[in-house]
């Protein structure tokens, strides 16, 4: 069987829109080829800078044809009381372009219906990807379209040429000012063509052979890795790869060739980062390490050519590279002869946000944050502590940086830079590692802070800026989040988790608005409090839920409690590992009974879960009151300590009892003194495991 190619020529487009394009090629050709019954054996797409092209291996020549029966109107309303046909009836059968006397009669469970067969499918493959084509090319989606000349048709970047081959034969449309063909281009320096393809298999060593051209991304980066990695060994180092970076630069270029520059060992003065920072983001280039790490004075960079002169070429991406790092030696300088003292003061002419205030003011109540924090923070692993000082000054020197001349220019050093500075200063390691690791977690998959100095200032730093938001109705609406608001809450759940640590979140964003003092005359405090929380537990749900735990377990945890979360991720650890043992579903559903109880049946009652003993008169009531009178004392204990799974063994061993209670006493008694008793006999079984799980959440 033939195979299809079709290749999209384009002017230059950005390297991040790829792999996207990449995947709506190929979502787009599987929907449509199987809608139309096409058969085929693979398909794979692929892109560069200037191209992207689609390879479906082994296409059926024609497409399976099908019959299927299409129901119409009902037979009452097909024909009128005489047998003639309706309008419904003629109206269903123009539909599907077949004739009345085909119709039948299709007898179904809701009665009778006008039906017609139809065949579908059966077409030939090439006018199926001949009218396939043009309308996935044009559909394709990009954050932003171009047009060009005089044309409507809008696209990533302006069309220069398609090529579309099904075996040997040309399929022939139009997509906006361009007509399909036989005709690729290769490399504009190397290979530049045309080239007249004959097959859809010829088009890849075309490319290779003739255009110069690494259609496959995988292979453009090995290319840059192999002669990357041998060209920093020649210099006793290796390079500083980094993926994000690799994947851009290999977006960049179709015939990818990596050459090493080298600057002057003076710049290595400058802290690391900054270099890095200046070879990956303005460079798009690699720095080099030796084996223990230390930075050398060499850069690796990925051309799209084969430079005629390369020592020429490496000497112009020296010179500009020079440049960037005389620039960055002069801030690291001017900053080292400013001090701490000045940014600190500079920050209250930082505006932080135009209500809230100045980031002078943002590091003045981050002091008091953090400081309370070490205070009312449980650390539940041995030997955690921090110096409320030591936190308290992190959070004061926190956004100092904001106003140095380093990240001015790299504004993507903030946080780190301050980190540098503090240690340049005197300041305490601890203070100085606080500083730099603010801003962690970046997003899901970034670390947290690595000291619990950080950590505090981090949590301190987010829930600053969630009261402030909220309480201005600054808040998420849909995919908008200008400020952040639903990463900082995830940050605050992960350093809790991740750090072992216990805290009342609600008391710590209750003491985050009172930091805003005067300015929270303009807050609704109870409103902002109660819709800040409620996004937390939301924030905190689809957290769990990501983390691949169930629904209905995280929201009958939830439903017992959200505000400390590292007890709520280890009930929550325990609640699933329960799930698994035998008979949970039974478990459940006495435990859930006694809860639907005391929620329906204890309307207008005050139930305090204590009763009279002397009004228990069935034996199945006074066992239950014996067996917890046993239990809850340990319960208290387990929960005290956060052994939870213990506790849910606890359960398992209480149901029996429970279950007899349930057969042997009507809990809705006519005495309303014994009614009211039982009723306080559940509650005081209810009530404990309230703080366990909501186990009415939990369906059977």
């Amino acid at each position: 069987m033939p195979s299809f190619v079709l290749e999209i020529g384009t002017e230059e487009i950005p390297a991040r829109f790829l792999p996207s394009l990449e995947a709506e090629l190929v979502q787009r050709f599987s929907e449509g080829l199987e809608a139309a019954g096409v058969a085929f054996a693979g398909l794979a797409a692929y892109s560069t800078p200037r191209r992207c092209v689609v390879h479906i291996a082994e296409v059926a020549e024609t497409a399976v044809e099908r019959e299927e029966v299409l129901t119409g109107p009902p037979m009452k309303s097909a024909y009128d009381v005489g047998g003639r046909p309706t309008r419904a009836a003629e109206g269903f059968v123009r539909t599907h372009g077949v004739r009345l006397e085909d119709a039948f009669t299709l007898e179904t469970e809701k009665g009778a219906y006008l039906a017609v067969r139809k065949k579908t499918g059966g077409g030939d493959t090439r006018n199926i990807l001949t009218t396939l084509c043009p309308s996935i090319i044009a559909g394709l989606p990009f954050p932003k379209k171009m047009r060009w000349g005089s044309f409507d048709f809008g696209f990533g970047r302006p069309l220069r040429w398609v090529l579309a081959l099904f075996g040997d034969t040309v399929l022939t449309f139009s997509v906006g000012p361009v007509t399909s063909g036989n005709t690729t281009r290769g490399h504009r320096v190397h290979g530049p063509g045309p080239f007249i393809v004959p097959s859809a298999e010829a088009l890849f060593p075309t490319l290779r052979d003739q255009g110069a051209v690494v259609l496959d991304a995988v292979e453009r980066r090995r290319i840059i890795r192999e002669k990357g990695d041998a060209l920093a060994a020649a210099k006793g180092g290796r390079i500083l790869w980094n993926e994000t970076l690799l994947d851009e630069v290999q977006g960049l270029c179709e015939h990818p060739v990596p050459i090493l520059g080298g600057f002057d060992p003076a710049y290595l003065e400058v802290p690391r980062q900054v270099l890095l920072t200046s070879m990956q983001s303005h460079q798009k280039s690699f720095g080099v390490e030796t084996e223990d790490s230390r930075l050398l004075p060499f850069f690796l960079t990925v051309l799209n050519l084969t430079p005629p002169d390369e020592a020429l070429v490496r000497k112009g991406w020296e010179r500009v590279l020079r440049a960037r790092l005389e620039d960055a030696r002069f801030f690291w300088k001017t900053d080292l002869a400013s001090g701490l003292a000045p940014w600190q003061t500079a920050l209250d002419n930082v505006i932080f946000l135009a209500p809230l205030g100045s980031m002078g003011g943002k590091t003045r109540r981050l002091e008091a944050l953090c400081a309370w924090l070490t205070e009312n923070l449980v650390f539940t692993r041995k030997g955690d502590a921090v110096s409320q000082a030591h936190a308290a000054r992190a959070g004061l020197l926190s956004k100092v940086d904001l106003v140095s001349e380093m990240v001015k220019e790299f504004d993507t050093l903030q946080g780190i830079m301050g980190g540098i500075y503090a240690r340049k200063a005197g300041e305490p390691v601890e203070v100085a590692e606080a500083v730099a690791e603010q801003y962690l977690p970046a997003g899901p998959d970034s670390p947290t802070p690595g000291s619990l100095c950080g950590a505090i200032l981090s949590m301190a730093d987010r829930a600053d800026t969630l009261a402030g938001c909220f309480g201005l109705n600054m808040v998420p609406t849909g995919a908008a989040d200008p400020y952040g608001l639903r990463r900082a809450a995830l940050g605050i759940v992960r350093i809790l988790q991740e750090k072992g640590l216990r805290l009342d979140v609600s008391v710590l964003f209750a003491k985050a608005v009172e930091g805003y003092g005067e300015t929270t005359k303009s807050f609704d405090v109870v409103q902002t409090l109660a819709r800040l929380e409620e996004f937390f537990a939301l924030r905190l749900k689809n957290y769990f839920v990501g983390a691949g735990a169930e629904t209905l377990h995280v929201e009958a945890v939830l439903g017992a409690g959200y505000r400390d979360v590292l007890r709520a991720s280890e009930r929550l650890a325990a609640l699933s590992a329960f799930s698994k043992t035998p008979d949970y579903d039974q478990a459940v559903l006495t435990f859930k009974r006694a809860a639907n109880i005391i929620r329906k049946q204890g309307q207008g009652e005050v139930l305090s879960g204590c009763y009279d003993r002397a009004l228990l008169a069935e034996p199945a009531e006074k066992a239950l009151a014996d067996e917890l009178a046993r239990i809850l004392p340990v319960f208290e204990e387990y929960e005290k300590h956060g052994r939870y799974p213990d506790l849910f063994v606890l359960l398992k061993a209480l149901r029996p009892t429970v279950d007899a209670f349930f057969d042997g006493v009507m809990v809705m008694a006519e005495d309303p003194k014994v009614r009211a008793n039982r009723l306080n006999l559940l509650q005081a079984l209810v009530a404990p495991l309230s703080r366990l799980a909501d186990f009415a959440a939990l369906q059977m």
